[in-house]
């Protein structure tokens, strides 16, 4: 199966690759880590004593992503959907079986942390460069609508995510055996797709 990885700071457009891939080639599936922060009293608890909580690996289930990624990989297919919501700090569990994956994207600000631990896999690496400014406006819009936050809050958010992200971001460190590109703005998808299925 081929494996896919997008990365990039809070609101550089990851999902929205990912869906323009999958519109185009609809044999894949996207795990994105959005979907699997902690729920429960820690992830109601931390976030008042951890600065950017949400934007660092403590607030990740890394043990049910795993487990998630693993099944799909070594199975090709996925039973169900998972989306966590923001407001109650709980993950939805929506039944939705997808078959004959042949490729399977992951996206989201722990998709480079996550690739470190895939030693005999693979894959190909896609790192969104957008602008500070163009990400903060789309955060700002989502958070505002989706995620219960007031504008000042989402704006304050925003940035502690920015430095935290390009603080822990090493692109030296992503696997020799791997192939990198850089996407920004005036990247043509149909040159992103010749990349990845060519």
């Amino acid at each position: 199966m081929k494996l896919i990885f997008i990365s990039g700071p809070s609101g550089s457009g990851k999902t929205t690759l990912s869906n323009q891939i999958i519109k185009k080639n609809k044999n894949g599936f996207v795990l994105s880590t959005d979907n699997y922060y902690k729920t429960g009293l820690i992830s109601k608890l931390l976030p008042k004593f951890v600065e950017g909580f949400f934007d660092r690996s403590i607030s990740f289930n890394n043990k049910l992503f795993k487990k998630d990624f693993d099944f799909i990989y070594k199975n090709g297919f996925s039973i169900c959907d998972r989306y966590y919501n923001f407001e109650k700090k709980t993950i939805q569990n929506t039944l939705n079986e997808k078959k004959n994956i042949s490729f399977l994207i992951v996206e989201g600000i722990f998709a480079e942390e996550f690739s470190k631990t895939l030693n005999n896999k693979d894959y190909i690496f896609l790192e969104i460069k957008t602008k500070k400014s163009e990400c903060m406006k789309r955060v700002l819009q989502r958070d505002t609508k989706e995620r219960g936050k007031n504008k000042k809050q989402a704006k304050n958010e925003f940035l502690k995510s920015w430095s935290i992200y390009y603080e822990k971001f090493n692109p030296n460190s992503i696997k020799n055996n791997t192939n990198k590109f850089i996407i920004k703005k005036n990247t043509d998808l149909d040159q992103i797709l010749k990349k990845l299925f060519n």
